[in-house]
Formats: structure tokens, C-alpha cells, sequence
């Protein structure tokens, strides 16, 4: 998977292929499976554009054949909690389901961390499984996030986390700009 920047704007992604992509995003693990993050999904070519305008003018917002938004409901961990765990026997749900409220209740800084950790992981997942369709992608936030908010109508207590562009390239990506060694990033136990 490389980050694509030319998308094919004639191209559009049949519903088909956007309910199999996301069934596969939504599996991505969240913390306690809470699964707190919300996707806006664009491809109206009208809302595409006004991102754009609210995005430096980068051609992948209105060229793509999707724009996600990537975000975060920080108030998922309080809403009818006991259905993430609606599988699980009843002295699991009797364990877990008051840890979720414990770990998150009046912790803003957890809820709003735990949208971006959330949030990232679904977007890899959203990349990888657009590439294993025949498409690429794009992670982006250069953007003014408090722009799309609103072009999008974000709820208050979400949070935007990334947008992923999805669509057909027309050009492959560039060439890797430099990978650092392997010894520069790993350490073994401790620094």
C-alpha cells in the first residue's frame, strides 16, 4: 500500500464495493470494543470539492471516488454498553462492561485518545483493504479540521481523526522519499 495523489475522477465506486469495504473496517479493534470510531463517507462530488477548498487545494479530495472522514464518538464508551459485549456470556458482560465505564467515565483526555488510537488502526484497515480490492488510498490531514467539521456536521463530542482518500490511481505513487535503518527505530527491552 503507497499513498496515492492522482486519482482517476471519472472513476466511482459501485455500493457493492463500499458495503464490503466497510464490513471489513468495522472489524478493526477498539479498546474494550467500544468500537468508537464513525466514518463519513463522501462522494458527492459538490461536498468533495468544498473539502477540497478546505484542504489546500489538493487534488485527491475531488478526484477521489471516496473521501472517508475518519472519527471518533468520545461519548461511545456511555452508549447502551452492554451491546459490545452482546455475545459474551453474562459473567463476561458482568466483568467487563463496568471496567468500560470506570476506564473512560470523566477521563476526556482517554476518550479523545483512545478516538485517535481507534481512529488510526480502522484507517490502516480502511488502506490495506481498499489495496486488497484494486484501489488506493491516501491518508490525509492536511486539512482544516475545523472547516470539515462543519462542511460534514460533526457532532460536538466527536473528534476527526484522519481522512482517507479511496479511489483508482491514475499514476502509481512516487518513489519511497528515504526509509531510516531499522537500527535507527528499534530497540531491544529498553533505550
Amino acid at each position: 500500500r503507497r499513498s496515492v495523489k492522482k486519482f482517476d475522477p471519472e472513476h466511482s465506486l459501485t455500493e457493492d464495493e463500499i458495503r464490503r469495504l466497510m464490513e471489513t473496517v468495522i472489524l478493526t479493534p477498539t479498546s474494550f470494543n467500544i468500537q468508537n470510531w464513525r466514518f463519513v463517507l463522501i462522494t458527492d462530488q459538490a461536498v468533495k470539492d468544498a473539502v477540497r477548498a478546505k484542504g489546500y487545494d489538493q487534488a485527491q479530495f475531488s478526484d477521489c471516488s471516496m473521501i472517508v472522514v475518519i472519527c471518533g464518538d468520545r461519548g461511545a464508551y456511555d452508549q447502551d454498553t452492554e451491546r459490545y459485549w452482546a455475545n459474551a456470556g453474562a459473567e463476561v458482560q458482568g466483568m467487563v462492561v463496568p471496567m468500560i465505564k470506570g476506564a473512560y467515565g470523566g477521563n476526556t483526555e482517554l476518550q479523545r485518545d483512545e478516538n485517535l488510537r481507534s481512529g488510526s488502526l480502522a484507517a490502516q484497515t480502511l488502506m490495506l483493504t481498499a489495496k486488497a480490492m484494486g484501489y488506493d488510498s491516501c491518508p490525509m490531514v492536511g486539512f482544516d479540521f475545523a472547516a470539515v467539521a462543519e462542511i460534514v456536521g460533526l457532532p460536538q463530542d466527536h473528534d476527526i481523526v484522519m481522512a482517507v482518500t479511496v479511489g483508482k490511481a491514475l499514476e502509481p505513487a512516487r518513489e519511497r522519499a528515504g526509509q531510516l535503518p531499522l537500527d535507527d527505530v528499534v530497540v531491544r527491552d529498553h533505550f
